[in-house]
Formats: C-alpha cells, structure tokens, sequence
C-alpha cells in the first residue's frame, strides 16, 4: 500500500468515510497477519488501540482463533481475546525522560509527552496540544500529548493530542500504556485503569527492579461498527 492520498481521502471525515487512521490486514511468513497502519495524513506508527482491533477482526476473518502473533512497524507483538477484552503485548520500556513542570516523555512504539493537569474537562487540548506538539523540543519528529488528571489511587482521566491526525482522538492506546507506566513510576500499581473520552482501558505492567517496565498489555473492548463498500 503506497497510495497516501488514498489513504488521506478515505479518512476524511467530509469525502470518505472518516478515520483517525486506517489499518490494512495481509499474510505474513512468520506470524498470524502483519498489521499496517496509517494515520489520517498518511504517516505511519504503531497503534495500540488499533493493534486490538486488528486482532478483533483477524478472529472476525477466521485468520486466528483466540491468539495471534503480529507483525507491526515496531516488531512483532502478540496479543490474546479473553472474555470479550483483546489484550495487547506491548513491547518492554527501559527509558523515562522527566522533563521540566513533572512532565514525562516515554516511547511505547509511539513517541509520547505526558503532562499532569487539574482541569481536564476544559482544556483546549487542540492548542496546547499543538504548542508541545511542534515546540523545539520536539522539532524534528514530533511527539503525541497526554494530557493526565489523576481520579484516584489507581486510576487516571485522559485526553489526547495525536501526531499524524493534528487534533484530539477519543482514544490513544500507545498513549495510555504511557500514561499507565508513568503512574507505575508514581507508585501505582497495576494494573492502571485509564478512563479516554473513547472508553475505560486497562494496562497491566511489571517493574522491575532495574528500572525497566517489561510484561505491558493494554487491555480492552473492540466492536464492530458497520462493514461497507468504498
């Protein structure tokens, strides 16, 4: 798949059919599916929510029962279905950069900034996303923007500001397993329960005492929503 205005045209939310991305399923020669995923703008990255549902429709298709192995553009994961939840292997986190104002950059296949915040509900997530998005910082690649406010002793509220689509998406899973680890480092203990403007996930996680996070599955639903011709 090399046609990125195709890409661009089917996510459009006036002209296609209206997508934070698209994800394509083909064979691969070792795992059970290779997963390639697009942003709306055509740039590519690892999805965690997306890699659920990519799961979720494999076993749809009949390609997998209630396991699979998957190939995906940070390497190969694994993943399972378990009373209705599609539980996600992510890969292991070593590093944790603190930044100034206790904010946090942590990569989960996905590059992610994480700032705590005490009025979630109205943030203009659009243009302080967009500010750390495209700040110095992060000149050259960019990064995804968490913003955090914490509920209770295990879980967090959080929204997003997503690279790739420039706006908020209802849901960031590379983004809560992010949040969910830096709440790890926070003393919390897992699994972390997130709750996104998309729905509640779930992110369990071992660290361990070389200051490593190994063990990471992001845990949570995936329905279908409708099947079309386009």
């Amino acid at each position: 798949m090399d046609d990125l205005d195709l890409v661009r045209k089917i996510c459009n939310r006036r002209f296609g059919i209206g997508a934070d991305g698209l994800i394509l399923i083909r064979l691969h020669p070792s795992a059970d599916f290779e997963m390639i995923y697009f942003n709306s703008d055509g740039s590519q990255s690892l999805c965690g929510n997306g890699s659920r549902c990519a799961l979720k429709f494999a076993n749809y298709l009949d390609i997998i029962d209630s396991s699979a192995t998957f190939q995906a553009i940070d390497g190969l994961h694994t993943g399972f279905i378990k009373d209705n939840l599609i539980h996600i292997h992510m890969g292991d986190v070593h590093n944790v950069d603190r930044l100034e104002s206790s904010a946090l950059f942590i990569n989960t296949g996905s590059p992610h900034h994480i700032e705590f915040v005490d009025d979630l509900d109205n943030l203009n997530v659009l243009k302080e996303g967009a500010r750390i998005r495209y700040s110095d910082s992060y000149r050259q690649d960019g990064t995804n923007v968490n913003f955090v406010k914490i509920l209770d002793h295990e879980s967090v509220h959080v929204r997003t500001y997503e690279r790739g689509v420039e706006g908020e998406t209802l849901s960031c899973g590379t983004g809560v397993t992010a949040v969910s680890l830096a709440m790890g480092l926070n003393g919390y203990k897992s699994p972390v329960s997130v709750l996104t403007p998309g729905g509640s996930l779930k992110v369990s996680f071992e660290f361990t005492e070389d200051q490593r996070f190994t063990n990471i599955y992001l845990i949570g639903p995936a329905e279908f929503v409708f099947q079309g011709t386009f």
